[in-house]
């Protein structure tokens, strides 16, 4: 029985819509943490002034571009990929390598990461952990939330994925013309 293409492409289409979102989103914060780096150089070399709320929020932003831009990255095929045998592949073939590279790689790391990461988190949300700098944010426990963040996006993003190789093994066409 085949899938249904709708369906399939429907869902795929959503996932990717929020994955193109939430990639576009954090793509901002680049500017920012450039922005705030000139402003905490300025004042520390400057006026001589130190700023460790500002200085931590860099590395606030840095974390969330990298965590939360992952299924981003997934969805523009833009990963690491030691593709020296999968570009040789069909577009059959490469959606098989795709589809039992997420179904038995990437989705079980990704639900590892998330069970062995929830206690972390959970632990650092129920202190309503802070920075241990004095004058620091007092936001850790937000930023530590991101290790779960992350792999619940990369997770929705593979089964986009998985629903284009789907599509391509069956003979229909993926969202946007893509094969996988």
């Amino acid at each position: 029985m085949k899938p249904s293409a709708p369906a399939l492409s429907r869902l795929s289409g959503a996932i990717d819509a929020v994955s193109e979102w939430t990639g576009q989103t954090v793509a901002w914060l680049t500017l920012f943490m450039v922005l705030i780096t000139f402003l905490i150089v300025v004042l520390r070399y400057g006026f001589n002034i130190g700023a460790i709320r500002l200085q931590e929020s860099v590395v606030y932003m840095h974390a969330a571009v990298f965590m939360l831009g992952a299924g981003f990255v997934l969805k523009r095929d833009a990963h690491v990929r030691v593709d020296i045998f999968y570009r040789r592949l069909s577009p059959r073939g490469q959606a098989w390598v795709d589809l039992l590279g997420i179904l038995l790689l990437l989705l079980p790391w990704m639900i590892f990461m998330m069970w062995i990461s929830w206690d972390y988190v959970a632990s650092a949300w129920s202190l309503k952990e802070g920075s241990r700098e004095t004058g620091g944010l007092p936001y850790l426990y937000l930023l530590k939330t991101l290790i779960v963040l992350m792999p619940l996006l990369v997770a929705v993003q593979a089964l986009s994925k998985a629903c284009q190789a789907v599509l391509a093994l069956t003979g229909q066409k993926p969202p946007g013309g893509a094969s996988s």
